[in-house]
């Protein structure tokens, strides 16, 4: 398969008139200044698609459901109530059908691959299922239908507070000790086994979630692969961290465990200095979600100053109440504009394009953080790329940077035309192949859940 497009974003920058052959779900060669080849499939914009480094895909189907004020104050706290009570009556099929909508609507805007950080492993009593990786094995399906590359993170939930507190009832679906953990773990990457480009990591849910022991022993069961974490998303996680062990949870985690290229911390919102100068010095990546973080109420992590210091980052759409590539990378951006009060904060110098930083940013570290780095469109890379569609008015007289800025800053996931993960073509005309059939199934779950 060969495509030919009037521009693309290259692992060098910008070309024009380049052709792309695709072999085996990879390029396998890339030319320049060159005319389309007999049967090449033509398009105007090619870019490399994103990786998604933090997904809740079942918290698709809750999308809209708690935004109504509660008695007091609403904040994370309240919405994970919600969160619990939707959960209640999720059954593997369930599963499957919500994840599979959440996944068609990544490809759709823009995003190839998804860590799916996947904490629901159990049946409604709490007691595992008759195959402990059912929950696992559903979200394997959706992400094989749909064609998304699927980073699976299986999460090691233990306690519901620092210092081993019991865990609550609403969180029973979740909880594992370490060994039924390493038999979860085993049976999840039995059940990716047939998926193409798959990877398992783990991630210990919390520094609340876990004990310094468990920590250290789920870190192992990696093995090298990914390890994700949630950590300081929450100014009284931070405060309850300082209660319970004199530090906070970022200073916690770098003085117990050697956090390093493997790690992705997730949110990380609120850091003293001297944390997010440790960061940035370990090589981890941070797992920015402004669209959620903003949903909840989270607060603002400090891009500028990470990023001026050679900090990694990716963006994932967590609760998935929105899901559009282009959106939380806009959404970061304006984060720091609002807090800092100033414009293109995120660019990395004068006279440099914001949308072609962040977005390179993104690239690099999402796939690192899922286990699949990437240089972009590259020989030898996966074939995980989108086209725009140039003949929308909004992309009039943009050449080069100027695409990119115009979609991140005005355009979003409605000008995705085509989507490609692993060579095969996944979305036309902006919406998935399998769509019809997703969208019908996803409506009778639903229904039924909330009914």
């Amino acid at each position: 398969m060969a495509l030919w497009c009037e521009q693309a974003w290259l692992s060098d920058g910008w070309h024009g008139r380049v052709r792309l052959a695709v072999e085996n779900g990879r390029i396998s060669g890339v030319e320049t200044g060159v005319d389309p080849g007999p049967g090449d499939e033509r398009h105007a914009i090619i870019l490399p698609a994103l990786p998604n480094l933090h997904s809740h895909a079942f918290q698709r189907g809750m999308a809209g459901l708690a935004e109504r004020a509660g008695e007091g104050d609403d904040s994370f706290w309240t919405w994970r109530e919600v969160m619990y009570r939707f959960v209640d009556r999720l059954d593997p099929d369930g599963m499957q059908a919500i994840a599979a909508l959440a996944y068609a609507e990544m490809l759709e805007s823009g995003f190839a691959r998804v860590g799916e950080f996947h904490y629901l492993h159990h049946n409604v009593d709490g007691r595992p299922y008759g195959d402990v990786a059912a929950m696992a094995q559903a979200i394997a399906g959706a992400a094989g239908e749909t064609g998304i590359g699927l980073t699976l993170l299986p999460v090691f939930y233990a306690h519901s507070g620092f210092g081993g507190a019991a865990p609550t009832h609403g969180q029973r679906r979740f909880i594992n000790d370490v060994g039924s953990f390493a038999k979860l773990l085993d049976r999840t990457r039995e059940a990716v086994a047939d998926l193409d480009d798959a990877v398992v990591g783990v991630a210990p849910h919390s520094l609340r979630a876990a004990t310094a022991d468990e920590l250290s022993d789920i870190v192992a069961m990696a093995a090298g692969a990914p390890v994700h974490i949630h950590i300081a998303e929450q100014v009284a996680e931070v405060d309850a961290c300082v209660a319970w062990s004199g530090a906070r949870p970022v200073e916690w985690l770098m003085d117990h465990a050697e956090v390093g290229a493997a790690w992705c911390l997730v949110h990380a919102t609120h850091v003293s200095d001297a944390e997010r100068r440790a960061i940035a010095r370990s090589g981890a990546v941070v797992g920015l979600c402004p669209i959620t973080e903003a949903n909840l109420g989270d607060g603002l992590f400090p891009a500028r100053a990470f990023l001026a210091e050679g900090g990694r980052f990716g963006v994932g759409s967590d609760s998935n109440v929105e899901i559009d590539a282009v959106a939380e990378l806009r959404l970061l951006e304006y984060g720091q504009r609002l807090g800092d009060r100033g414009r293109n904060l995120l660019a990395g110098g004068a006279g440099r394009s914001t949308g072609a930083n962040l977005y390179r940013g993104a690239l690099a570290g999402g796939g690192q953080a899922l286990g699949r780095p990437t240089k972009g469109l590259a020989d030898g890379e996966a074939a995980d790329f989108i086209s725009l569609k140039a003949d929308d008015p909004y992309f009039a007289g943009r050449r080069g940077d100027a695409i990119l800025d115009s979609w991140i800053f005005g355009g979003g996931a409605r000008l995705v035309d085509c989507v490609w993960r692993g060579g095969a073509k996944r979305v036309e005309g902006g919406r998935h192949v399998a769509r019809d059939m997703i969208d019908a199934r996803y409506r009778r779950v639903v229904e039924a859940l909330l009914a």
